[in-house]
């Protein structure tokens, strides 16, 4: 996991060495502090020798300013380190992501992969900047400060030794006993974020059916889970800082008490065991020992709270998708014939939960075939699989005479242009939505499909024509509208196979029958699919499918299901007592 992560650091490799080579100059400087004030005070202040003062406080100064120009620069390297190294994380995520299959997206959910692009990378983050900084600095100030307090009394410095081993089990304790909530608090937040996600998604149904209060009470309860959570680690976590102040109170107090006795002892000794100034240094050492134990802890408390994002952040950027490119892929879609082979599939890939169950058909290039059932009879699965956004589970489905599994995916999905039953704009202007068919389409090829959609009557009525702006989602625009401007932006592939998967179900049954008809007249070599819940966006279609319970009750035409198919007949009387058939 480490090795993956790290090669995210890429262009930032200088900025990742420089920051730990800094961070060690300025501990070197800092280490000499101490040995210069107990050299002031020895040979300076105790012996009056002014000249040694000036001297000495020269150098401290000199010492101070280099500790604090490598202190600045380790910083500002490490900043931009960190920066980049997240960058380039999320950017590894989001490119990963794009070449996952819908069956990828499932497993993770949409609102677990946005945790990860945000909350667990900034963990990660942190943690990096801490790792290259104060995980250099600690641990090289520890060493250097304990060598140094030797140097000056060992018998003295083996309080340290007394103190260090309690320390280190209690933040061990600490650590293991907070990280198994920490990977549940981000498990958490996936469904706070998937709660948040549906509620906005779904506002305007929230509002219509006044459940404001009920939406409420689930975020509270997902946020109070995080609270709970939280609460719990902070607690354990919260030990950390008395553990440490009373070690280093307890390495004050028996410095204090033993160093002063040796202090006493020695003086008048034309050799002492221990100055004055020695045992300012030695306080100043203990210092930075401790709070090097402190800093090391708290890398600690960073890497524990890091560790389950990186580990989801490292699942993200390991998924390999389960829909591949052959060894050798077809790059060229021969015609619009579409067969079913003895096709079954299951959205979980378990046999015994099959959506779709031994499914055969058969579609010539050209023909219009139209699919209804009842909802959750899977019309909208079956389409799917001819794209080759989900691959069967069992049979084969083959365009062109070619199982769709040989061919290369870009090639497939470019001569098969899906209008799904969500339709979905970018945030642009309508040319931009609609170059999504065709990038170096004109706007004469824009205009043309969109007289074939319906569309272009609408959009000559704005302003500013096909300039004008969509929202994120097309919030500005209605809902036949957008789904008109989806079916252009289809049309524009200029595929060999369109389906349309409940795309006109937004339109009146006036401006459908004009698009139907216009596809029959002007692209009548593509094979056109049609889902749809009114029988007369199909009865004129070449054949009628009657889905029922994820298998293909009945085939054929309007006339033919009419007399044969009691399902298509319940539909249609339904639908004509209603009038509709009458329109």
């Amino acid at each position: 996991m480490i090795k993956r992560l790290a090669a995210c650091i890429r262009e930032f490799r200088l900025q990742t060495i420089l920051t730990p080579l800094f961070m060690c100059g300025e501990v070197g400087m800092e280490v000499l502090i101490p040995l210069l004030i107990a050299d002031l005070i020895d040979n300076g202040i105790d012996a009056g020798n002014m000249d040694h003062i000036l001297k000495t406080g020269v150098t401290l100064m000199v010492v101070c300013s280099a500790s604090m120009l490598f202190g600045s620069l380790s910083g500002n390297f490490a900043a931009i380190a960190s920066s980049g190294f997240a960058k380039n994380l999320r950017s590894d995520m989001y490119y990963r992501i794009q070449d996952y299959s819908f069956e990828n997206i499932d497993k993770f959910s949409s609102a677990s992969l946005v945790t990860r692009l945000t909350t667990d990378v900034t963990n990660v983050q942190n943690a990096f900047q801490m790792l290259i900084r104060i995980a250099v600095r600690s641990p090289i100030m520890f060493i250097f400060s304990l060598v140094m307090a030797f140097r000056i009394h060992r018998r003295l410095s083996l309080v340290f030794l007394c103190v260090i081993p309690v320390l280190a089990i209690g933040l061990y304790l600490i650590m293991t006993h907070a990280h198994p909530i920490f990977v549940r608090v981000f498990k958490t937040y996936d469904k706070l974020n998937g709660v948040v996600q549906e509620n906005l998604r779904g506002i305007r149904v929230v509002k219509a059916y006044v459940r404001e209060e009920f939406e409420e009470k689930k975020f509270k309860n997902v946020s109070e889970s995080i609270y709970d959570d939280f609460t719990k680690a902070e607690k354990l976590i919260a030990f950390n800082s008395p553990l440490m102040q009373f070690s280093m109170y307890t390495c004050a107090l028996l410095i204090s008490w033993f160093g002063a006795q040796i202090v006493v002892n020695s003086t008048g000794s034309p050799s002492p065991e221990l100055t004055t100034g020695s045992l300012t240094s030695l306080f100043t050492y203990s210092t930075q020992i401790l709070s090097s134990l402190m800093m090391i802890s708290m890398v600690f408390v960073m890497m524990t709270i890091s560790r389950a994002s990186a580990n989801r952040i490292y699942e993200v950027l390991t998924e390999e998708s389960t829909l591949t490119d052959p060894a050798d892929p077809v790059y060229e879609v021969g015609s619009g014939d579409i067969e079913f082979q003895n096709v079954s599939f299951s959205y979980a890939g378990d046999k015994d939960k099959l959506c779709l169950s031994n499914v055969n058909l058969s579609i010539k290039s050209g023909e219009t075939v139209g699919i209804i059932g009842s909802t959750g009879s899977s019309k909208s699965t079956l389409v799917q699989l001819v794209s080759r956004l989900y691959d069967v589970t069992e049979g084969a489905v083959l365009v062109g005479g070619i199982d769709v599994r040989k061919y290369d995916i870009k090639a497939l999905r470019d001569q098969v242009a899906m209008v799904l039953q969500k339709n979905v704009l970018f945030s642009g202007t309508i040319k931009d939505n609609l170059r999504w068919g065709d990038e170096n389409a004109t706007d004469e090829d824009m205009k043309r499909v969109c007289v074939l959609a319906c569309a272009d009557e609408f959009i000559s009525s704005f302003p500013d024509g096909y300039d004008t702006y969509i929202e994120q989602g097309g919030t500005n625009v209605s809902g036949g509208q957008k789904q008109r401007l989806c079916i252009a932006r289809a049309l524009l592939k200029k595929p060999k196979i369109l389906i349309l998967d409940d795309s006109t179900s937004a339109v009146d049954t006036r401006t459908d029958a004009m698009i139907r008809k216009a596809f029959a007249e002007e692209i009548p070599d593509t094979t056109k699919i049609i889902i749809a819940q009114r029988i007369s966006s199909v009865e004129n279609a070449d054949k009628i499918i009657v889905m029922d319970g994820g298998r293909i009750a009945a085939c054929g035409t309007h006339d033919q299901l009419l007399r044969e198919s009691d399902i298509y007949r319940d539909v249609y009387e339904s639908q004509t007592k209603g009038g509709e058939g009458n329109e």
